[in-house]
């Protein structure tokens, strides 16, 4: 690919329709103002801080969440949703009752009910996400926006991957972390950090830090061009993650270092987006970083106080992985486990194979793709050396294809 190709980051708003608008609830926030609820947030078990269980899915994080009396429902933290929603589907599954507005539906006033907790919002919007099982492997189901993270701190350990909630009035930082001031863009939090370039340029800017995004770090065309990040210089590789401009082409490419506040990663991967799907409004914002970069520390989320503490965890010098097939997959089918090829990259193992898009990878080295998951597999497509035998469906043909992996980057 082409390394002259300039890039933008899908933000909301001032930087940002965001990376959120593939397929995070940012709709309602456009026009469905969050608003505080009156009632208190309430520890079921006394105290004032509970530790929930969390799933983890890559990079992006859920919790455990039933809305008033409902069954659970698993919702994703995404720091860059104005308001919390729920799945239109699920809320009638659990019995909501939801009244129009000109722009949407709502609930008001409901309980989100935690383990060890219950935080009452003032409402939750209704929204289906497009593509989110595609992308993500699991069907969605809810989503916790900055109303819900307004109203506690919010404490990921990606290392346990565990989850802890707190009482913003009586929370105070243990001290081990790396306390930055965050500013609030267009509903997004937004703090300061350093990079150097492969060609040793360091620079100095605004990132919007996005717990819904995969990426480590993705950076926005006009920041790009203006400070001339991108260049024929730079090596890169063609990719498609269909997070980013609907799995249109992208470019990946390693800055040298990244640092944020006193804690400095070697070697991160950039994503540069190709199509101008939303221009970066803002020219002080350099882009977002994702789930990638964040898995590394664990992260406190404390908007009360506009404040976020980053403490590097046991994965704090994990080299970032690229992938190794030039596949980009999606999941396809009523229990998401038809593993399609959305694209193939020129010159990758993987056109080199000969797989094609719309093929399905029913199995790899004798596990049936039923026991597996969208995740799995493509981590299983970042390792190296290492050669898999693929089961590939085409055209209602069967074939096995020898898919062996190397660097791209």
């Amino acid at each position: 690919m082409s390394g002259k190709k300039l890039i933008v980051l899908l933000l909301l708003g001032t930087l940002v329709v965001g990376i959120a608008a593939l397929w995070t609830p940012l709709a309602p926030g456009h026009s469905i103002a969050p608003q505080q609820s009156g009632s208190a947030v309430h520890f079921t078990a006394g105290g004032n801080a509970a530790e929930i269980p969390a799933t983890f899915i890559e990079n992006l994080v859920f919790l455990p969440v039933h809305v008033n009396d409902g069954k659970p429902s698993l919702f994703e933290i995404d720091t860059t949703a104005q308001v919390s929603s729920i799945d239109p589907a699920r809320a009638a599954e659990v019995s909501l009752h939801p009244e129009p507005l000109a722009t949407g539906q709502i609930v008001r006033d409901p309980l989100l009910g935690l383990p060890g907790v219950d935080v009452p919002l003032a409402s939750i919007a209704l929204f289906a996400p497009k593509d989110f099982g595609a992308i993500v492997g699991r069907q969605y189901e809810g989503t916790l926006g900055s109303d819900f993270l307004n109203r506690v701190v919010v404490e990921i350990d990606y290392g346990r991957e565990t989850v802890r909630l707190f009482d913003p009035g009586s929370y105070h930082s243990d001290g081990k972390g790396n306390v930055l001031p965050l500013t609030i863009v267009a509903g997004m939090p937004v703090i300061r950090a350093k990079f150097t370039e492969p060609k040793g340029q360091s620079l100095e800017a605004d990132f919007v830090v996005n717990t819904a995004l995969n990426e480590s770090i993705v950076f926005s065309n006009r920041y790009a061009d203006a400070h001339h990040l991108f260049s024929s210089r730079m090596s890169t590789a063609s990719a498609s993650d269909p997070q980013l401009n609907e799995g249109a082409s992208i470019a990946l490419a390693r800055m040298k270092s990244f640092q944020i506040g006193r804690f400095t990663i070697e070697d991160p991967l950039a994503a540069f987006p190709q199509s101008d799907v939303a221009s970066a409004q803002n020219p002080q914002i350099a882009g977002s970083i994702g789930g990638g970069m964040l898995r590394r520390y664990t992260v406190v989320f404390d908007f009360p106080h506009q404040q976020i503490i980053f403490t590097p965890a046991s994965r704090f010098r994990l080299y970032d992985q690229e992938d190794k097939s030039g596949l980009t997959l999606v999941a396809k089918g009523a229990d998401l486990k038809r593993f399609e090829v959305a694209q193939v990259q020129p010159g990758s193992p993987a056109a080199e194979a000969g797989i094609q898009k719309g093929d399905v990878i029913a199995g790899i080295d004798n596990e049936p793709g039923a026991d597996m998951t969208l995740a799995s597999v493509r981590d299983l497509f970042r390792q190296i050396p290492h050669k898999y035998k693929l089961l590939i469906e085409r055209n209602d043909k069967t074939f096995e294809v020898t898919l062996q992996m190397r660097h791209r980057i």
